[in-house]
């Protein structure tokens, strides 16, 4: 597996190797060992898996906060998305700051989205596949969302100016009123 850091600490893509002949590849998508001797220890214990019909689909800013915070490692398994990471830590010297990268079947690509960030995506490709791992269940009382759009972020969603959008995040506040829930740990 190929690790990347990014700009912001804890946030990490990491690239597969993929094995191919004329009948296609095989890859080890996840290994629990191999990213323990990267330094990525997470327990992942649900596995998350949503299609996007449309290209320009915008899911999240999301979050979970603590006690149901969860580190997230992501991947697309059908066709294209730009997957961006917020971080949300109070204290942080990247507090606000993004983070994104292009995931898609042919590259291979993953984003690890540690807690204390908001996680969201557009979509590049219609019938748009994701699927993520998540270290903790989904917890309802425990979600949280920022617009996709606050200005003070400042995320460039590749042109996409009218999004397909849900209800939920279409009215998510900005950064500005998030009383956040995650600190900043040096």
């Amino acid at each position: 597996m190929q690790i990347e850091t990014t700009p912001l600490a804890g946030v990490v893509v990491i690239t597969p190797a993929r094995h191919g002949d004329e009948r296609g590849f095989f890859s080890e998508s996840y290994n629990a060992r191999a990213l323990a001797a990267e330094g990525i220890d997470v327990l992942f214990i649900q596995d998350n898996h949503s299609l996007s019909e449309k290209v320009g689909t915008i899911r999240g800013l999301h979050f979970q906060a603590p006690p149901h915070a969860q580190d997230k490692l992501v991947r697309c398994g059908k066709g294209a998305l730009f997957d961006v990471a917020v971080d949300i830590r109070s204290g942080s010297p990247t507090y606000g700051q993004w983070f994104g990268t292009e995931l898609s079947f042919e590259n291979g690509r993953q984003l690890l989205v540690p807690a204390g960030f908001a996680h969201g995506f557009v979509t590049l490709k219609p019938e748009t596949e994701i699927i993520y791992k998540c270290s903790d269940y989904y917890n309802r009382d425990s979600e949280g969302a920022l617009r996709w759009d606050d200005p003070q972020i400042g995320i460039d969603w590749g042109g996409v100016s009218d999004p397909i959008l849900s209800e939920k995040d279409a009215v998510a506040p900005l950064l500005a009123d998030l009383d956040t829930p995650f600190t900043y740990k040096d």
